[in-house]
């Protein structure tokens, strides 16, 4: 199948990747759109895990208040030069991200940081709710796993789907964002104000 330009700037712009990649990309997937997006994602997941052990001592601290001024947000994004913080791409990133966190309420950065005790009780609540199904203990396990990743979605901003993209996780944005930007971009705290 012949690749177009217009089928390279397609890719580019629900990807944010490069002319290059895009191409190979898409010649890999034989001109299909959905499988070059899954080639460039699973590139760009290998490219933010060789950047991870890198050292991001520079970033912005981004701020948003609601029109109403009844909801705020601040979120501390770093990076590893001061360069890529004043960029735009990356303040455009780090403006998103607190609109995400006032909008999207996160309790948790990331599953890790969900306290073991409150785990522990979720864990029982939904053992106790599987129990009285009548399930086999095979099926009651995997429904309480499957209940803990929606309480991870719903409570932890890296797995909560970005309000401006939902077929999208934060955590992928932010390794597409990694991929574009060439550097290591990390989330390292939240804040949110409501009155």
């Amino acid at each position: 199948m012949a690749i177009t330009p217009a089928d390279i700037k397609q890719l580019r712009e629900a990807t944010g990747a490069g002319m290059m990649d895009s191409k190979k990309a898409l010649k890999e997937a034989n001109g299909d759109m959905e499988q070059a997006e899954t080639i460039l994602r699973k590139r760009g997941q290998k490219i933010a895990e060789k950047k991870r052990s890198r050292e991001a001592k520079e970033g912005l601290v981004g701020t948003y208040a609601h029109a109403t001024g009844k909801v705020g947000a601040m979120v501390e994004v770093a990076c590893e030069t001061d360069f890529v913080a004043r960029s735009e791409p990356f303040q455009e990133l780090v403006h998103h991200l607190t609109m995400h966190v006032a909008a999207a309420n996160p309790t948790y950065l990331k599953p890790e940081d969900v306290p073991a005790k409150v785990v522990e009780k979720e864990r029982e609540i939904y053992r106790a709710e599987a129990e009285q199904s009548g399930k086999p203990a095979k099926v009651m396990e995997k429904i309480i796993e499957g209940k803990l990743a929606k309480l991870y979605e719903v409570e932890c901003l890296l797995r909560q789907p970005f309000i401006m993209e939902e077929k999208q996780t934060v955590e992928e944005l932010l390794i597409q964002k990694i991929q574009q930007i060439g550097e290591k971009i990390e989330i390292t705290r939240f804040v949110r104000y409501e009155l």
